[in-house]
């Protein structure tokens, strides 16, 4: 897909919602009969002797008000309404909570009419064993979801109403995280220069006079407001005609300008104070923790990098002469220029060359990756195309100059043409790897890429990095962008 495709909308293939307390109910029934089977077949923990040997009928029952409870517990915490924008951990709170709450009501059941068949432990198992199915299969309908989200179903073609600081999160999230389904197709605002601007692939689509027929050419399912509430009026207004387009309105409170990492919430006798701590920048024992994280990474996989160091380089050296590793000078945290080490994948006066292949390209200076570029080596062309060329900035990494995760360091000409909004992408140590990697590599825009990092910056975690560091593997193997 080129640079400049944007996936149309397709039909939507979800279940219906009515399906999904069918299957819990299901799977309800499936942990009961597992749980008896560990009960009086297996007899795990404690035996069972032939007399109190039961059937299973007599647990029906109880497995019916078993599931009623799950049933009245996770409609009433909102588990079967969308969970766009809801996290896992979230929904799986509410997934231990509702089998808690139903196992709670089934044992005071017992206590209460103490029937002649009942079992205490298998009662446990079945808790135990349907927070499991119950678990899994929202990991199962959240992967599907993404990877439908992600080839184009079930999108929802987004228009973005301002150009301000909200604007920005609000866009740089949906680039971020294509699996909540939005496709931010561009924006409108009177700022006459703000709004021909183009954001990569989201453009920049002219003022708000015109909202209407913007709505209806660019086929907009969902418009966002991100203007200041001091326009509360126009708010108002704009809601009326996205309502009389037929499209779905949201709006964004100029609050979330700020990133909720950033947010400290205090209460004055009932009274809530919002405490601002500053830029959304790593804390010193996030820091830390990322730190020691690398460092033992690259420790633990030691045995194979260097068995990869030793290919690279034979390859390297047998193919001409000229240096194994290359030097360049990049642009790391706050603006601190270091030396990043890389396989030399190009001829020797590469860098002679480069600007004049950038003029007669076309291609961004900020972010210049030019197609079958006659620089690179032929050994160059593979190790690039599968990122071996990049394993000597393990060597940064251990110097701290660099980290697994991160935005990629520019060099000093490219960070000499940004905008003072992309120099935020330099708050943090840069990186092998990032979000703009597993998001396209090559084929993300300039722009798209340093929204990318500044989504990255503001909402870092450990997570994150371990789910950026897996998407890393297959898109390099299938070398996705690569060029």
């Amino acid at each position: 897909m080129s640079s400049s495709t944007i996936i149309p909308p397709k039909k939507n293939l979800y279940l219906p919602s009515g399906i999904y307390p069918i299957i819990d109910i299901v799977l309800v029934f499936v942990a009961f009969v597992a749980a008896y089977y560990m009960r009086y077949e297996l007899q795990l923990i404690r035996p069972v002797g032939e007399a109190f040997r039961a059937p299973f009928q007599p647990y029906l029952p109880y497995t019916a008000i078993f599931a009623g409870m799950i049933y009245v517990n996770y409609r009433a915490s909102g588990l079967y309404k969308s969970n766009r924008g809801r996290s896992y951990w979230d929904e799986l709170y509410a997934v231990i909570n509702g089998v808690t709450n139903s196992t709670v009501v089934l044992l005071g059941l017992y206590f209460l009419f103490q029937p002649l068949v009942f079992s205490r432990l298998m009662a446990l198992y079945a808790a135990a064993i349907s927070i499991i199915l119950l678990a899994l299969v929202r990991i199962m309908r959240r992967l599907i979801r993404a990877y439908l989200r992600t080839k184009g179903y079930g999108i929802q073609r987004t228009l973005v109403i301002g150009s301000g600081d909200v604007a920005m999160a609000v866009v740089r999230t949906m680039i971020a995280r294509k699996e909540l389904g939005y496709l931010p197709i561009g924006y409108v605002d009177d700022d006459p220069d703000r709004a021909s601007t183009d954001l990569g692939r989201v453009k920049g689509l002219g003022g708000l006079k015109n909202l209407g027929k913007t709505i209806q050419n660019h086929g907009i399912d969902t418009a966002i407001i991100t203007l200041p509430w001091s326009e509360h009026d126009r708010i108002l207004d704009l809601v009326q005609i996205c309502r009389r387009a037929k499209v779905e309105v949201r709006v964004v409170p100029d609050l979330f300008q700020l990133n909720l990492r950033q947010v400290q919430i205090e209460n004055l006798d009932g009274i809530p104070l919002l405490g601002v701590n500053g830029d959304a920048v790593l804390l010193g024992h996030q820091r830390v923790m990322k730190r020691f994280i690398d460092v033992g990474i690259i420790l633990l996989t030691s045995p194979i990098l260097l068995l990869l160091f030793a290919f690279v380089a034979i390859a390297i050296r047998l193919e001409g002469s000229g240096p194994v590793l290359y030097t360049q000078r990049r642009i790391g945290l706050n603006g601190k220029p270091f030396d990043m080490i890389k396989f030399r994948s190009m001829v020797t006066n590469a860098d002679e060359l480069r600007e004049q292949l950038v003029k007669e390209s076309g291609e961004d200076p900020r972010h210049p990756k030019i197609k079958n570029d006659p620089r690179i080596t032929s050994v160059g062309r593979f190790i690039r195309a599968t990122s071996l060329d990049e394993l000597p900035n393990l060597i940064n990494v251990l110097r701290g100059q660099m980290s697994l995760v991160g935005p990629r360091p520019p060099t000093p000409d490219e960070v000499k043409l940004y905008e003072p909004w992309h120099m935020q992408r330099l708050q943090t140590l840069p990186g092998l790897t990032g979000l703009w990697q597993v998001n396209g590599r090559s084929d993300v825009p300039f722009d798209e890429m340093c929204l990318l990092d500044i989504y990255y910056i503001e909402n870092w975690s450990v997570g994150m990095d371990a789910q950026i560091l897996m998407m890393t593997l297959p898109r390099v193997i299938l070398r996705h962008g690569a060029y």
